[in-house]
């Protein structure tokens, strides 16, 4: 490898923390559960009763796994009286799940 191309991949090779922090990041989405509630969040601010009904699971799975998506920041929840409501936390998290049905639904 020549000095250029070493050059190239330095500036364009994350730090191993940065990269480590990704590969949390997207074993989040290696789950069919957490994408299944992800994907009823593209349609709507939600409670959890709504999104256990939408994805037939019981309150207390989707207790859980909304845990670990607020955790990871992938989703964002306002209380409403003693009803808290569940949202995607931003665009780029609407803009992953498309991109990944897209590339899934590409033609070879």
């Amino acid at each position: 490898m020549d000095d250029l191309m070493r050059e190239k991949i330095d500036k364009q090779l994350p730090p191993d923390e940065e990269l480590q922090e990704l590969a949390e990041f997207f074993k989040v989405f290696g789950d069919a559960t957490r994408l299944k509630i992800l994907n009823v969040m593209l349609v709507a601010e939600m409670c959890v009763q709504d999104i256990a009904d939408a994805i037939g699971m019981s309150e207390s799975a989707v207790s859980h796994q909304l845990r670990v998506l607020k955790q990871m920041d992938l989703v964002k929840n306002r209380r409403e009286g003693k009803t808290i409501y569940y949202a995607l936390a931003d665009s780029h998290i609407f803009t992953i799940l498309n991109t990944g049905i897209e590339h899934l639904e590409e033609e070879d």
